[in-house]
């Protein structure tokens, strides 16, 4: 298998990997620290959590990409970090164990199907607006990005336009090439602050309070379910991949349960990084997108063996081009969403419904917006079949 997938890979996989990486570490890394500081963890534990995280997610995508032979992609959960990051009263151990709790009901979730029941009664037309309704704000963000850094911005979207007409299988390595060369030349690249040192899982020994389990454990795993595991789903069916649902659940709700007293606080399937690794710009063969996600996983990997170093590492790109290059490497799978989404009239008004809730970001009971997508997209067919039976 090592052999077939090495042969398989192509240097544009490799930079999808790596800018699905990029992306994922530098939109949330913030929020994640910001959750550990407000659990009292140590440095030490702080360093602990990136250790468990990078490597949890790593070796879940590298696995499970491998196994399936499909573009799966993992990741942290942004929305429960943050949720995280908001609680107040709650110690490191007794939220060690509203983890554990979290990860077995992921886990339960999975190897019951109920989760992947649910996604069964969810029509394409609405999963392929809901996967163009999360990744529009990334293209959003990177037009907006031109009022602070033109220069910057306009070369890059310069070297897509160019890589699409003449190489379009590297048109995104060809992006974060001329990326790199004018922060490089204006400064922008903050190496100086990159900290050189190896990561070290800290154990936590947890312990379980109802407070915990009620007011972290239960929201944690909502917040996972609705916001990322939804979206990460849509996202592989939108692609056109059917990856089996309750196996991927299911590990990364097992690898929640180990890495959990690490700091591996909750695992899920990523949408937004893992729409840069389905999309043509990984490899133009379907059947060979895997291997991006196979790198994202070997980066993963070496994030968390190293820690702080390519945290930092990553941290010195500056805002813009990480936005930039997200926001053109996902045109061609927002596009291919929109289209897949309003191609059948019956199902129209339930998916520009659904893109529209999912595209403002609106956050209802600590839920975000691509449950409330659903939603909207699914009361909008219920009505549509029942004024059509009568």
């Amino acid at each position: 298998m090592r052999k077939i997938w090495l042969r398989e890979l192509s240097l544009s996989a490799a930079v999808a990997g790596f800018v699905a990486v990029l992306v994922g570490f530098t939109s949330s890394v913030a929020i994640v620290f910001q959750a550990a500081q407000a659990l009292g963890a140590t440095p030490a534990q702080t360093s602990s959590w990136m250790w468990a995280l990078g490597l949890g997610m790593g070796i879940t995508s590298l696995g499970l990409s491998l196994w399936t032979r499909q573009p799966v992609l993992t990741a942290w959960s942004t929305p429960g970090a943050a949720l995280l990051a908001g609680t107040a009263g709650v110690s490191m151990p007794e939220a060690v164990g509203a983890f554990l709790v979290c990860g077995a009901l992921i886990l339960l979730f999975g190897l019951t199907r109920w989760f992947e029941r649910l996604m069964d009664r969810i029509p394409l037309a609405v999963a392929s607006a809901l996967l163009a309704g999360v990744l529009a704000r990334f293209g959003l963000d990177a037009v907006l990005t031109v009022k602070s850094a033109p220069l910057l911005v306009l070369t890059m979207a310069a070297g897509y336009l160019l890589g699409k007409r003449f190489f379009p299988r590297y048109a995104v390595p060809g992006v974060l090439a001329a990326g790199i060369a004018v922060a490089a030349a204006q400064g922008r690249l903050r190496l100086s602050a990159v900290d050189w040192g190896w990561a070290l899982p800290v154990w936590t020994t947890p312990s379980f309070s109802i407070a915990a389990l009620v007011g972290v454990a239960l929201p944690l795993f909502l917040v996972t379910m609705a916001s990322q595991n939804l979206p990460g789903v849509a996202a592989q069916r939108a692609s056109g991949y059917q990856t089996p649902v309750s196996p991927t659940i299911s590990v990364t709700g097992l690898a929640t349960v180990l890495l959990a007293p690490f700091g591996g606080y909750a695992f899920n399937l990523a949408a937004i990084t893992a729409a840069i690794c389905m999309g043509r710009e990984a490899h133009e063969d379907p059947a060979r997108r895997y291997t991006a996600s196979a790198m994202a996983g070997v980066f993963y990997i070496a994030v968390g063996l190293a820690g702080g170093a390519v945290v930092g590492l990553l941290a010195a790109f500056p805002r813009e081009l990480v936005a930039a290059v997200a926001g053109l490497a996902l045109l061609g799978t927002i596009a291919g969403g929109l289209a897949a989404a309003l191609k059948e009239e019956r199902h129209r008004d339930a998916a520009i419904l659904t893109f529209l809730v999912t595209l403002s970001g609106v956050s209802l009971l600590g839920i975000g917006s691509a449950f409330w997508g659903v939603v909207a997209g699914t009361i909008a067919l219920t009505v549509q079949h029942f004024r059509a039976r009568h």
